[in-house]
């Protein structure tokens, strides 16, 4: 439930479906996002992931099952009426308004007198870095300088919920550690509850503290980042996480982290031949074919790869020991 303006509000999927016609996009999930919590919606296209928080954010009808933002079931209720706030991936800015008439433009549409609404929106400017390109057009902005100015433009309705969609997939490298940045000093100073849609393991696990897992329309697991990575319950949550083998045994399916592998150590032991291997500065991630798993990795100390280097094709043995052999559901 909403506090104050701007305070996190609680979202609740209760057997929330989405479909279009015959193809269900979502198909009856159930998650609680607790307020002030950073969620990311992780998996890959098709997932369903976009189609959920457009649900949540009144751009698409919920086929079936409620949805509830504090302690209000908003199924009808339109996007203006939701204490919701979305920042789009194209990041919509209008091509004729400074940054200052673009962050304003809802508070304008509210009927906000004009030297308010302009000093609430440079307020929203500074807090994003971008008070001094202020009378700046979007097509003299960098992607990074858009994505800011988009960002104060759904903030300025002090939303208890901010819905991001592929927030950062425009952007270089560089720009997208530091934006990530941003997003994690404006999550702690604002205290609203963050929903952000992304296919990246890398930008989830550095954002959340909930990390929601989707696969065909399907939640395949929800918990803290630590969590997902250490005890995934399916083989698709260790393969899609990623740094996990697969492997099939007697005992059934187990996930074993590709850095917990030893080249000639371990409990439980095999055999494999190497097929690639890739410099990774502080490391060495070798790609090995191995009997009983599809895909196989070693992450190995670069020291200690370079002590005794191996070359595509040789053989190797590969050990691990059963406290890091993990059972999977599936």
């Amino acid at each position: 439930m909403t506090t104050g303006p701007g305070a996190g509000t609680t979202v609740e999927l209760v057997k929330l479906t989405k479909a279009y016609g015959a193809t269900v996009a979502v198909n009856a999930i159930d998650l609680r996002i607790a307020a002030g919590s950073y969620c990311c919606l992780l998996g890959p296209s098709g997932c369903g992931k976009t189609s959920t928080l457009r649900m949540i954010a009144g751009h698409e009808d919920v086929s079936t099952g409620d949805l509830l933002i504090g302690d209000r079931v908003v199924n009808d209720e339109p996007p203006a009426a939701r204490g919701t706030a979305m920042m789009f991936q194209s990041y919509a800015l209008f091509p004729h308004l400074d940054c200052v008439d673009n962050v304003a433009f809802s508070l304008k549409m509210k009927g906000v007198p004009v030297e308010e609404r302009r000093r609430k929106a440079r307020e929203m400017l500074d807090l994003v870095d971008m008070g001094k390109y202020a009378a700046r057009l979007p097509a003299q902005l960098s992607g990074g300088q858009q994505q800011r100015v988009a960002l104060a433009r759904a903030l300025i309705t002090r939303p208890g919920v901010l819905l991001l969609d592929e927030p950062l997939s425009a952007l270089d490298p560089f720009l997208r550690d530091r934006m990530r940045e941003e997003l994690k000093r404006l999550h702690r100073e604002l205290g609203i509850t963050f929903i952000h849609v992304t296919h990246s393991q890398t930008e989830a696990m550095a954002l959340a503290d909930l990390v929601v897992v989707m696969n065909q329309g399907r939640i395949e697991q929800a918990g803290p980042p630590r969590e997902l990575f250490n005890r995934p319950h399916t083989a698709f949550v260790a393969r899609f996480i990623g740094g996990h083998n697969v492997i099939r045994s007697a005992d059934g399916l187990r996930a074993v982290r590709a850095d917990r592998v030893q080249l000639g150590g371990g409990d439980l032991r095999t055999d494999g031949t190497v097929r690639a291997l890739e410099y990774h500065g502080t490391s060495v991630h070798l790609s090995l074919d191995v009997a009983g798993a599809d895909d196989f990795a070693v992450i190995v100390d670069e020291a200690r790869f370079y002590d005794a280097p191996l070359a595509i094709g040789a053989p190797v043995q590969i050990g691990w020991n059963h406290a890091d052999a993990h059972p999977l559901a599936s």
